[in-house]
């Protein structure tokens, strides 16, 4: 599999990384099988989080033996440097290893003071200092931090949601870590599943020669797609631009990326799902959202307590209460017209 360098950094890491999100969602034997394969077909490099429930552990458990051959990138949501060492202590357990190649701030409100002696950052450079890191990173999903962080020239990479819709503000982000040097790491390939074509998002982030998408996977299935799209990469031609923007023209405006920073919603409200339900029923197959353990979910939205929780967290600043009350609108309303024809059916 072909690879890139990271910024200014010596990681040469493959064109594809493997996102672990998902693989909290699984089993550990069915994430080493999943894992396992991913490594064998030539992905080197893995992304994680302390949030991420056991996903390092996943990690650890399938791919500690050949750790040497594996970049690993895993994340903090520390407020101050005593709770940053925890979590890196915490990962380092988990991922069987003594060093984290990337470590990552996750998704910062506001960017640390690198004066402070206390702070995160100086944190970060003496975990450096001390060989537990090998280089300093940042994930975000507000531009401004992004942007700033990348202009800094204090992070060797810079993780953010980039695709194929991207708007063009976000799509500057790239040049500007390629000025400073700075690694781009490029989240939510496919927006969080709304992206139905592989092929156009990872043609048009192919033609990025600083970055590397960390594709989100928990079943084979889905690996194998990305592997077959390695193996003969599909062209940004006519044909995929239109296909791109086709999508742009659907996912035009103000929507739910599925992020999760929303979560978890006190009323078990599955926020990322609902929140753009009338965009997934027209571009995924319908069907399961017609069954009656869905629309109970849906119900669920009747009894949001406006406790603003998911409001003051969404980085996209959504308001997220009202725009889950207009979903169950036209959920109720889908339901309505297809309830009779999908009874037929099934």
């Amino acid at each position: 599999m072909d690879k890139i360098k990271l910024g200014q950094t010596d990681l040469m890491v493959s064109r594809s990384g493997f996102g672990a999100l998902p693989i909290q969602r699984v089993t550990f034997d069915e994430a080493k099988s999943i894992l396992r394969k991913a490594y064998d077909n030539g992905i080197n490099f893995f992304d994680t989080a302390r949030q991420y429930s056991d996903s390092e552990e996943k990690i650890g458990y399938a791919l500690s033996d050949v750790r040497n051959n594996i970049i690993i990138a895993t994340k903090s949501h520390a407020k101050d440097k005593k709770t940053l060492f925890s979590h890196l202590e915490t990962s380092l357990k988990n991922l069987k290893t003594d060093y984290i190649d990337i470590y990552q701030l996750h998704n910062p409100k506001d960017l640390p003071n690198k004066e402070d002696p206390e702070g995160l950052y100086a944190g970060l450079l003496e975990a450096e200092k001390k060989g537990m890191i090998r280089f300093i990173g940042m994930t975000n999903h507000d531009i401004k931090n992004a942007m700033q962080a990348a202009e800094s020239k204090l992070y060797d990479t810079i993780q953010f949601p980039l695709n194929s819709i991207s708007a063009d503000a976000d799509l500057e982000l790239i040049s500007v870590c390629k000025k400073n040097g700075v690694g781009v790491i490029a989240m939510k390939g496919l927006s969080g599943g709304l992206i139905t074509n592989a092929a156009s998002t990872f043609a048009f982030l192919r033609q990025f020669d600083n970055l590397v998408p960390i594709w989100g996977i928990q079943k084979i299935a889905e690996l194998d797609e990305f592997i077959a799209l390695e193996k003969n990469p599909p062209v940004l031609d006519e044909a995929m631009w239109k296909v791109i923007q086709k999508d742009r023209t659907e996912l035009a405006g103000d929507f739910c990326r599925g992020c999760g920073y929303c979560m978890p919603c006190p009323v078990g409200i599955e926020i990322p799902t609902q929140a753009r339900i009338s965009l997934l029923l027209k571009r995924a197959p319908y069907q399961q959202f017609m069954e009656d353990s869905f629309k109970e979910k849906m119900d669920l939205i009747n009894n949001c307590i406006e406790c603003g929780h998911c409001k003051e967290n969404c980085p996209y600043e959504l308001d997220t209460p009202n725009l889950l009350k207009r979903e169950l609108k036209r959920y109720e309303e889908f339901y309505k017209d297809n309830a009779l024809n999908y009874s037929n059916k099934y």
